[in-house]
């Protein structure tokens, strides 16, 4: 299935309306345009930073809409954020989301791991790993070429077929301004996908995100209010759910601190969900931060499970970013360093 047309949304930080990313938004534009996809923002997703703050319910209104139109094969986010989780009543109360859900194609990341649960309960099948701003409107003179190659292959196939570790990995960007139009990002050789513990080839379908945000979502210490409407409304998945599926962890852009890393893998752990998955994934964490230490934290908090861990995968907060389909079952083989995956029929329920 070819992408013939994008929908935009905002569904957590509304950058996308705000003209300190205008040069961004052009350029992204035209990338998508010259690929022979037409896009739409969604009526609320260029309204700015306070508005969308202030209003979850126009951010969960362009959701719905984005689903009800049928000419939109691909609902695209913005940006991340932190208060996804607002959206909630007004996607459940009534049961709105469920009222309009049609099969098509969801990008995004990091605070979109609220939509990715909110959609996977539903029945709804994903995509993980970019988002409009952060890779479609990257400021070099194209998309970084790993990101690219899998964004092209989602809009032109509709799938994902199979994952392979980036030659390189690329230092953040700290400016986004006009003046950084064009400008690359340094550029370092990449180790490949590693296997920390456990077997070096397992399988499940892969459910998970970003950690920060998957630890708000089942302790109440960063945001309550995440906290008990993920509780209210059972976003995050049943024990007996997450049996035999591969859990993926990539950490936000805030580096958490080595101790509170460990603190959101204990929690993981004291919900039983370490205890029934077939493995772990573990995305590249940003300028590789902490590389070492949340490692050893990942070898001493597990290693009684012996759960196959692969570690380094790119994809999330650390560029570039590959896309990985939810859902859909994938083998994991680290010593031919692919994940590839094979499509099963279902439907929405």
């Amino acid at each position: 299935m070819k992408v013939k047309k994008v929908g935009i949304v905002s569904l957590s930080r509304g950058v996308l309306g705000e003209d300190f990313v205008r040069h961004e938004v052009d350029l992204g534009l035209k990338r998508l345009r010259d690929e022979g996809i037409e896009v739409v923002f969604l009526p609320n997703a260029r309204k700015g930073i306070d508005y969308l703050e202030k209003n979850p319910q126009a951010r969960a209104q362009d959701l719905l809409r984005a689903f009800e139109e049928d000419s939109i094969d691909m609902i695209l986010c913005a940006i991340g954020g932190i208060d996804t989780y607002r959206l909630l009543p007004y996607l459940f109360d009534h049961g709105e989301l469920r009222g309009v859900l049609k099969e098509k194609i969801f990008l995004g990341f990091s605070d979109t791991t609220v939509n990715h649960f909110m959609l996977h309960k539903l029945g709804l099948k994903t995509f993980y790993g970019q988002a409009f701003l952060p890779d479609v409107c990257e400021l070099s003179k194209e998309m970084l070429p790993y990101s690219k190659k899998y964004f092209q292959e989602l809009v032109s196939t509709g799938r994902i077929k199979k994952v392979e570790p980036s030659d390189y990995w690329y230092e953040e960007r700290k400016d986004f301004s006009l003046e950084a139009l064009g400008q690359a990002t340094k550029a370092h050789p990449n180790q490949g996908f590693i296997s920390l513990q456990g077997p070096r080839s397992f399988q499940g379908k892969i459910l998970g995100g970003c950690l920060e945000t998957i630890y708000s979502m089942v302790s109440e210490e960063d945001f309550p209010e995440s906290y008990s409407l993920c509780e209210k409304y059972q976003i995050f998945p049943s024990l007996e759910e997450w049996k035999d599926k591969i859990l993926l962890l990539e950490t936000s852009e805030n580096k958490s601190k080595p101790e509170h890393y460990r603190k959101m893998i204990k929690k993981l752990k004291e919900r039983g969900v370490m205890d029934v998955v077939a493995g772990l994934l573990v995305g590249k964490p940003q300028d590789e931060c902490y590389w070492q230490e949340y490692q050893k934290i990942l070898l001493e908090e597990l290693k009684s499970q012996d759960l196959p861990i692969a570690w380094n995968i790119n994809i999330g907060h650390g560029t570039p970013r590959c896309i990985l389909p939810f859902g859909e079952l994938a083998k994991v083989d680290l010593d031919q360093q692919v994940i590839s995956f094979s499509a099963e029929e279902e439907s929405i329920p």
